[in-house]
């Protein structure tokens, strides 16, 4: 119940309570006013007539006598007037049974009156020769108590409305900045860190204002300080540290947002083939300035190709790696013997006429980026052959014929439901061991019952319009698995960007979760974090519908370079999973360890859990318990 009900509900308690006891208190005030009014007019007319009849009581049998008698009488404000002789014999009786109208009988039986009775002795001379009693009708008094009453209660009713209408208007306006300060907390918890401007002029609910906007404001700074923080702290995770290259990790992530555009590329693996031998002539200053020299050359090469075309990354030691995005091979053969005259022209300055080799393939959304690598490494051993500083590029190996064949199989699937369910990659909490989340994997067999590589697959019914069909059957497949297994931990389902931004299974999501409510809180969607920045608003506006439906979202493959905190912060996903390689090694990286650090305190304060992924050591196992992350798998 809200706080003005409380009050206003208070109030009128308090007012009707006092109108109650003053109420009665005042008709029985009136009640015996007119009580005492009745009594006082009886004994005056039974004096008066008393009076009048005094001459007339010589003969009790004298006409004038009943003649004054009915005359006041008939006023009608008595119930009865009677004469009596000194004998106490009855000479006259006047009673009249008259009610008066307009008092209802409640009323009167509420509140009884009684008749109030006068008498008066008559003398003639110095003997009594009779005594009057008048009796008062009390239902003009009745009359009068009840008009009373209904004037005091109207009056009241309206004194009551007015004052609980002034009232309700006091407090709104005096409230209505309560309802401002609790929508203020409100926003902060959801990552909004907005001030009160129009500060109320009640002094205590003042304070509060102020201290709320004072609250926002720290935490907005801190949660500011953070992105900073954890915006150059992953930005240089993702470097090498020497050459400022990008690392192996990236290479992947960005290998996996090609397959997601269905971008046409190029993959070029470099290996310096004569370091060893440079490292035994040279010192160490010397091979750092080379490795230099070596990664500068590449990034001009790649920048040759175009900011948004050409990417280098630095393996480990002297393999190197570039990713041009384009389809164009006369680009990729001219861009490759650039490469080859520079590596010359760098051999020459250190004695070494054959200083690197280059293998290229095209990118194959088919294939992992394992594979590609390792047919990029079958054609750096075919530019060997070659000669030096040479360049070999492999065929795109009859991709035509290889995309017809998933497309059958990827269609058989998906019409037949001819795909199983396992569940991997357990995650336990790291406070008490227990299971928080398992993932749901989809397995195909081909015909002759063979395992197939998921990716391709995937990537195969995404591009055929498919993968909503598939991923409606998984969900499906995940609730049935919930209910029937008496699931009590999170079941973590993958879903494609073309799934979210089809209005159609958005329905049958929300129609689907309203029939199974019971799963609802077990079902938590896996959005790539790649993905997600791709589409934005369309991911926002689905993770919107997923907590309408009580469900959970969660964000994997979490890095700074895929997703920005600020981006985190207005997505308001329910989990964070770091991307695997942040997890692993963290025990021996300070770096890592301090940008962990900073994403939990970010999340905390955004009520968002991270997890890891894949935790290999127990050293590092220890450290991500240590920052106090919710959960990691094994």
């Amino acid at each position: 119940m809200s706080l003005s009900k409380q009050l206003l509900i208070l109030i009128s308690a308090l007012f009707l309570m006092i109108f109650s006891v003053n109420f009665a208190l005042s008709v029985n005030n009136i009640k015996d006013y007119l009580e005492g009014e009745a009594k006082n007019h009886a004994q005056d007319t039974a004096t008066s007539l008393g009076l009048s009849l005094s001459p007339y009581m010589t003969n009790d049998k004298d006409p004038v006598i009943e003649t004054m008698m009915k005359a006041i009488f008939d006023m009608g404000y008595y119930k009865e007037i009677r004469l009596v002789d000194a004998d106490n014999k009855e000479l006259v009786e006047l009673v009249s049974d008259k009610a008066v109208a307009g008092v209802p009988d409640w009323f009167m039986d509420l509140l009884p009156m009684t008749s109030a009775t006068a008498e008066s002795e008559i003398s003639s001379g110095w003997n009594l020769s009779g005594v009057i009693y008048v009796t008062v009708n009390s239902g003009y008094g009745y009359l009068k108590l009840y008009e009373q009453a209904k004037s005091g209660f109207y009056y009241s009713l309206a004194a009551f409305l007015i004052s609980i209408g002034l009232l309700a208007l006091t407090l709104r306006f005096t409230l209505a900045s309560l309802s401002r300060i609790d929508q203020l907390a409100r926003q902060i918890s959801d990552g909004q860190f907005d001030s009160i401007a129009e500060l109320p002029w009640t002094r205590e609910v003042r304070n509060v204002a102020l201290s709320m906007n004072t609250m926002s404001q720290k935490i907005k700074t801190t949660i500011a300080g953070l992105h900073g923080k954890l915006d150059s702290m992953g930005a240089s995770l993702l470097r090498d540290d020497l050459t400022g290259l990008y690392k192996k990790s990236v290479f992947e992530t960005d290998i996996k947002q090609l397959a997601l555009e269905e971008a046409e590329a190029f993959i070029l693996l470099i290996k310096i083939d004569g370091l060893l031998e440079l490292v035994k002539e040279l010192d160490s200053d010397a091979i750092d300035g080379f490795i230099k020299a070596f990664a500068t050359t590449l990034e001009q090469v790649a920048a040759a190709a175009g900011n948004d075309t050409g990417k280098a990354y630095r393996f480990y030691g002297a393999e190197f790696a570039l990713l041009v995005k384009t389809g164009d091979r006369n680009q990729i053969e001219l861009l490759a013997k650039t490469l080859s005259n520079r590596f010359s022209e760098l051999g020459e300055q250190y004695q070494k006429a054959d200083l690197a080799h280059i293998g290229v393939v095209p990118f194959n959304p088919l294939t992992t980026s394992d594979s590609m690598l390792e047919a990029a490494h079958e054609a750096y051993e075919q530019a060997h052959l070659i000669g030096a500083n040479s360049y070999f590029i492999r065929s795109s190996d009859n991709f035509a014929r290889d995309i017809a064949t998933w497309k059958e199989l990827v269609f058989d699937c998906v019409d037949n439901n001819a795909y199983s369910l396992w569940y991997i990659g357990p995650i336990h909490g790291m406070k008490n061991g227990e299971l928080m989340m398992e993932e749901a994997f989809i397995q195909v067999h081909d015909k002759q019952g063979d395992l197939v590589a998921i990716g391709p697959f995937i990537s195969i019914a995404e591009k055929f319009a498919k993968i909503v069909d598939l991923d409606k059957g998984v969900i499906g497949m995940v609730i049935e698995h919930i209910l029937q297994s008496h699931v009590e931990h999170a079941i973590a389902v993958n879903v494609s960007t073309r799934t979210i931004k089809n209005s159609d299974f958005r329905v049958w999501l929300e129609k689907l979760i309203q029939r199974n409510a019971a799963a609802a809180k077990y079902l938590v969607f896996s959005l790539s974090a790649y993905a997600v920045v791709k589409d934005i608003e369309a991911y926002q506006a689905f993770i919107e519908v997923v907590h309408q439906c009580g469900a959970r979202v969660m964000i994997k493959r979490f890095e700074t370079q895929s997703m920005s905190a600020e981006l985190v912060k207005q997505l308001k996903p329910d989990y964070i999973r770091l991307a695997r390689d942040i997890g692993n090694g963290i025990a021996e990286s300070a770096q890592t360890l301090a940008f962990v650090q900073t994403i939990a305190e970010m999340a905390a304060l955004l009520d968002i859990s991270i997890l890891a992924e894949n935790v290999q050591a127990d050293s590092d196992f220890a450290a991500l318990r240590g920052i106090g992350i919710a959960g990691a798998s094994r």
